[in-house]
């Protein structure tokens, strides 16, 4: 079976479990729609690029397109003209059998065409997706007009299933399948006590100035130290922050890094720590994969009840839970967690969960075994 990977850009490092999809679906067998390519493929898949130049005909044409999909499809990204039609015949050589878009917001401009063609086509809803762009009406709309083209869909939580039937929007073969991690290479090593890490993007989402400030509360009298690993807008400001709270040496700011540097800190880190909250505009996680990664490295997790996150993180059990926006309850479970004599319990069941519920080899089997069914 030959499936098609659709995504917004094409390749991003930091998206493995896109990657993950591309490289080792049905033994690789695969290819990729985006909207962009920025000239690597180190996966050497046959690759479309829905956003290349124009054609002349297709710039006349793009008016009257973007009106026609805008009317019928609730968006105006739809394919059209030659475009659409280099876009079929990239299909049809591919031999393409399914249609895998990992955003909804993909999923609403390729379901028109692949229902043309024939072939069924799914969604995997991701996070933003699911949760901003349901602020937006038209984007509503495209969904609910998009539910009766897909064959099914996949979400990496139950919370963002929940968010979108509270708007209307429902499919009958819709499955939760966290990103799910690779417990081989996610490992527990010796821990460095008291270590704390923290990963991500620098921004709103990830309110990396109440991790910082709750850290430097209940770390300000104990030994310990954490490692932001991230860019962003709100870095700056976090290193001013450290400085102005008096902990710059017990904090450092790596900026973006590869993958396996992430994976080496959490192998030896004691402590993740993640404050995700809704941001302004809406925008929620779906299940952080930066969360699976640290709970198969056996790392305490403390984070938010928000979106997916009380779907991994147990209270009490393989990590600890607060609120959106509790500076002053994360200060204290950080301090509960470095005044802990014995850390080992909530390490184990941290690796343990990992390796119940997000072993991504059999997160992808299931995939692969829900997309044979529904096409048989």
């Amino acid at each position: 079976m030959t499936v098609a990977i659709a995504t917004s850009d094409y390749f991003v490092q930091g998206e493995t479990f896109i990657n993950r999809h591309i490289e080792h679906m049905f033994g690789g067998n695969t290819c990729v729609i985006c909207g962009r390519h920025n000239g690597q493929d180190p996966l050497g898949k046959p690759l479309f690029e829905r956003r290349a130049k124009l054609s002349r005909a297709d710039t006349f044409r793009a008016p009257f397109a973007i009106a026609a999909g805008a009317l019928t499809h609730a968006t105006s990204r739809v394919p059209f003209g030659d475009n659409r039609r280099a876009l079929a015949r990239f299909i049809k050589a591919q031999d393409v059998d399914v249609i895998l878009a990992e955003f909804g917001t993909q999923a609403i401009v390729l379901a028109p065409l692949a229902n043309d063609l024939n072939i069924p086509i799914f969604t995997y809803w991701r996070g933003t997706d699911a949760s901003k762009m349901l602020r937006v009406k038209q984007r509503v709309r495209s969904y609910k007009l998009m539910m009766p083209r897909l064959a099914g869909m996949f979400s990496v939580s139950q919370f963002l299933l929940d968010n979108l039937a509270a708007h209307g929007i429902r499919h009958d073969n819709a499955h939760v399948v966290p990103s799910g991690v690779d417990i081989r290479r996610f490992t527990p090593g010796e821990k460095r006590p008291g270590s704390f890490l923290a990963v991500g993007r620098m921004v709103e989402k990830k309110a990396p100035e109440i991790t910082l400030r709750a850290f430097a509360e209940a770390a300000r009298q104990r030994d310990a130290h954490l490692t932001f690993i991230g860019d962003g807008p709100l870095l700056q400001r976090c290193k001013d922050l450290a400085q102005s709270l008096g902990v710059a040496d017990k904090i450092t700011f790596t900026g973006a890094q590869p993958h396996d540097v992430v994976r080496q800190h959490l192998h030896h880190t004691e402590v993740f720590l993640q404050h995700s909250v809704t941001a302004k505009d809406g925008n929620t996680e779906g299940l952080p994969t930066a969360i699976q990664e640290a709970l198969a490295s056996g790392c305490i997790t403390l984070s938010t009840r928000h979106a997916g996150i009380p779907e991994a993180v147990e209270d009490g059990t393989n990590g600890l839970l607060v609120d959106e926006w509790d500076e002053a309850g994360f200060a204290r479970q950080i301090a509960h967690i470095l005044d802990m004599p014995d850390r080992s319990a909530m390490a184990t069941a941290a690796r343990r969960t990992a390796e119940e519920k997000f072993d991504n080899a059999k997160g992808l089997a299931r995939v692969e075994d829900i997309l044979r069914k529904t096409l048989a």
